[in-house]
């Protein structure tokens, strides 16, 4: 095994991981595939890479958290981790296991979501993905980092980082210092808030095309 999760992000963080990779150790290697992680779904593409290199053509940030080794210093926090305490007292949290326990999922309340998250999106959008917004886990993410074996495919796989210039939840400082820290491959770069997906489709598709392109010209 390349990698592996270290314990205390919670019991069921193992069972989050090998969830989201659970069709990668499936495939041949001519069916490698690109993968594109947004936000904290960045910890996701790092999981897999470690994991399941050999089977991963590309790995393409989408202002998404970059970190090599995750979550393991203070460095890694500053870096990475959404500071959005100037904003009030913004998340619902989710006490699935009962009051007294920690709570195991949050999300940003509906009167603050098109401010952090959509704040450059037409207001169709945000409205829509105000009604698609669910919770995110919580556990699977504390302190979750990752350990490179001898086989670690941390750098075989292309990675691109594609930057949100106007972004409110990963600022352009952390952008920066996350791309400098681990350098990829590509970087490109949209005028958009978090969500490009929203507010800059045409040019975050123009450049996932480019990327996925340059995987073709380089085989």
């Amino acid at each position: 095994m390349a990698s592996a999760m270290e314990p205390g992000a919670g019991s069921k963080s193992g069972v989050y991981w090998k969830h989201q990779t659970t069709r990668l150790p499936v495939l041949t290697l001519k069916l490698r595939v690109i993968l594109v992680g947004h936000s904290a779904g960045g910890l996701s593409l790092t999981y897999a890479i470690h994991r399941f290199a050999n089977k991963i053509h590309m790995a393409i940030y989408v202002a998404a958290n970059m970190l090599r080794r995750g979550f393991v210093s203070d460095q890694d926090y500053k870096d990475a981790d959404p500071d959005l305490s100037k904003y009030g007292d913004i998340n619902k949290t989710v006490y699935g296991l009962g009051a007294d326990q920690p709570p195991t999922s949050t999300v940003i309340k509906a009167q603050f979501q098109r401010k952090i998250l959509y704040h450059l999106s037409s207001k169709e959008d945000s409205t829509l993905a105000a009604m698609l917004l669910r919770p995110g886990p919580l556990r699977p993410f504390r302190g979750v980092h990752f350990t490179e074996g001898p086989e670690s495919g941390a750098d075989s796989v292309p990675r691109v980082f594609i930057k949100t210039m106007h972004d409110r939840v990963i600022m352009q400082h952390q952008q920066d210092a996350m791309i400098r820290r681990w350098p990829p491959a590509q970087v490109f770069v949209v005028e958009s808030d978090h969500s490009p997906f929203f507010s800059t489709p045409s040019h975050l598709f123009a450049y996932l095309l480019e990327a996925v392109t340059s995987i073709n010209c380089a085989t």
